[in-house]
């Protein structure tokens, strides 16, 4: 028979190890408990890694995009165009400075001149006093450089992120546009080219407008022209973006397609593309020449913007989006989805902030 004295087992003297307090006093738990930090920071890396694991892929895939040799022959098709600004409608351009314009022009493949005649006002209307010298510079323009179409570049601010811009849903404001384009044409113009940002994919006031530009245009025997938003890197990324910042910036690839059946031309901004290394940037591009390509009609000039222009800023990075990187992924770009599409250049944007190297680069790299 066993008797309890002080805790201890009378016949061997071993503590007993029943009970509450023994237990709480003899357990040591294999894993010692983290702190509540550490599980902060674990949780905090995981967060990190699933926000940007995702773009690591993304970045990897452009560079990857931006290896390979273009294809021989993936050189200009004299369709290339030229954003000038409005100094040129003002009256600071002289003759001289067009003499000089066409001679920078000789021996490339620039075909279409956009001289910024504008902007429009929020209501669609035109003043002629924004283009006084319009038709003097045309006339000019024909004479020292035959063969070069000059398209009026037309565009204003949308109400599509703000209350204040312009309001493609109104009726009258497009019939305003229309009549303003309508008026461009009789100072001498051979095209309207327009540039309306930012353009939500998927807008149909948009598509109505170009409705009623062709055919205006088409019967002046005139070029209907327009600046294009990026088509989705990835699959419905305008709707993530417009989601978490307010502005889509990009557009479907369907809805892309849908713009340049509408139209003659199409020039895509294929800049300001928030790519920080030139092989990224170039990926890029290849990847948006391949993208244009595919929805294009082959009765639509497509055209891939260069960035002839040195900010820095938010979205643009002047030492990452160089001419040679754009150039090369266009080229890789038409190598691979269709090579021998004749209706294909470059957009050169623009005029009055290129440097001899942006010209250099743009000659060497895609007119040689």
């Amino acid at each position: 028979m066993q008797t309890e004295q002080n805790g201890t087992d009378e016949g061997t003297g071993v503590a007993e190890t029943s009970g509450p307090d023994a237990a709480e006093g003899d357990a040591r738990p294999e894993h010692p408990r983290r702190p509540r930090w550490w599980r902060r920071r674990l949780l905090a890396v995981g967060l990190v890694l699933l926000l940007f694991l995702p773009l690591l892929v993304a970045e990897t895939a452009l560079r990857v995009n931006y290896a390979g040799d273009p294809a021989p022959g993936t050189r200009t098709r004299h369709r290339d165009a030229l954003w000038l600004g409005h100094a040129w409608v003002d009256g600071r351009k002289t003759d001289a400075d067009v003499t000089a314009l066409a001679d920078r022009l000789k021996d490339t493949g620039i075909r279409d001149l956009y001289v910024h005649a504008g902007p429009l006002e929020h209501d669609g209307t035109l003043p002629a006093s924004d283009h006084p010298q319009a038709r003097r510079l045309v006339s000019a323009l024909h004479r020292a450089a035959p063969g070069v179409r000059v398209q009026a570049w037309l565009g204003d601010k949308l109400a599509s992120e703000s209350p204040d811009g312009l309001r493609l849903e109104r009726a009258a404001t497009r019939a305003a546009v229309v009549a303003s384009t309508r008026r461009i044409l009789a100072a001498g113009f051979d095209g309207a080219h327009f540039d309306l940002e930012p353009l939500h994919s998927g807008d149909r006031d948009y598509l109505a407008l170009l409705d009623h530009l062709r055919d205006l245009t088409h019967a002046h025997h005139a070029v209907l022209s327009v600046a294009a938003h990026q088509i989705d890197p990835l699959p419905a990324f305008h709707s993530f973006w417009g989601a978490t910042t307010g502005h889509p910036k990009w557009w479907s690839q369907s809805y892309f397609g849908q713009v340049a059946r509408r139209v003659d031309q199409i020039a895509v901004m294929s800049y300001d593309t928030m790519q920080p290394l030139q092989s990224l940037y170039g990926g890029y591009v290849a990847q948006q020449t391949s993208l244009a390509l595919e929805v294009t009609p082959a009765t639509t000039d497509l055209l891939m913007g260069l960035p002839f222009y040195h900010e820095n800023r938010f979205g643009h990075w002047a030492h990452a989006e160089t001419v040679p990187a754009a150039v090369r992924g266009v080229r890789l770009g038409l190598s691979r989805t269709d090579a021998a599409r004749s209706r294909f250049g470059v957009a050169l944007y623009v005029d009055f902030a290129a440097t001899e190297a942006d010209w250099r680069a743009y000659r060497e790299g895609w007119v040689k």
